[in-house]
């Protein structure tokens, strides 16, 4: 599945040819050339990237970052933008940016960068439209985060960790302070509430997911 990114530039040559550099290494693209218009895109669609100049018309890429990061979306951010103070680019990455490149930029070193942000966001566990990154131990439903326990936090790695598989009961258990066959039946269905994700009781072994 190919993996999509918003991208946000104003300059339409610019625009053009990062979109083509992009589509032509397998990338899907939905190019957009004001604030508003991204904001509208990213609340009606789940990108792996965002691609943000900063000074475009109607909401300019601080505001729109700023905007989805306290709407808890998580999705990594690459500023690009002719404005290369160090004022500027530390404001950037407050804002929740994992990158930022200064233009003028040859689109091939754009490229790089968007290869090495999604090589690292393959480490991502998955099962429908949930996302586990052990890393930082955030989970993200239909790229949205929510908030898990340690209990769950601990289950939901064995289960993603072991997709098809049944994990037996007495791995499970590790996962619960107090284990007993009954606090983690209340847990797995905690767990399923919040993700969405079924699990299957293989009686008398274990637990395992059902299809992602």
């Amino acid at each position: 599945m190919s993996r999509k990114i918003l991208l946000l530039e104003d300059d339409e040559a610019l625009g053009e040819t990062i979109e083509e550099l992009l589509e032509e290494n397998g990338y899907e693209v939905d190019r957009v050339t004001d604030g508003a218009e991204a904001a509208e895109k990213s609340y009606d669609h789940d990108y792996d990237l965002y691609i943000f100049d900063i000074n475009v018309p109607e909401v300019d890429g601080f505001d729109l970052l700023e905007s989805l990061r306290r709407a808890d979306d998580a999705t990594p951010a690459i500023f690009i933008s002719a404005m290369v103070d160090l004022k500027t680019i530390a404001k950037g990455f407050e804002l929740g940016a994992d990158d930022y490149l200064k233009k003028p930029f040859f689109p091939e070193e754009l490229l790089i960068r968007v290869n090495a942000r999604l090589a690292k966001k393959e480490t991502l566990l998955r099962c429908k439209d949930v996302t586990f990154d052990p890393e930082t131990l955030t989970v993200k439903r239909g790229g949205t985060i929510i908030s898990l326990g340690d209990v769950q936090l601990c289950l939901l790695r064995k289960f993603l960790q072991n997709p098809g598989q049944v994990i037996d009961r007495d791995i499970l258990l590790e996962c619960l302070e107090h284990p007993s066959s009954a606090a983690l039946r209340v847990a797995i269905n905690k767990l399923k509430e919040k993700t969405g994700i079924e699990f299957k009781n293989v009686r008398g072994v274990g637990y395992a997911l059902e299809e992602c």
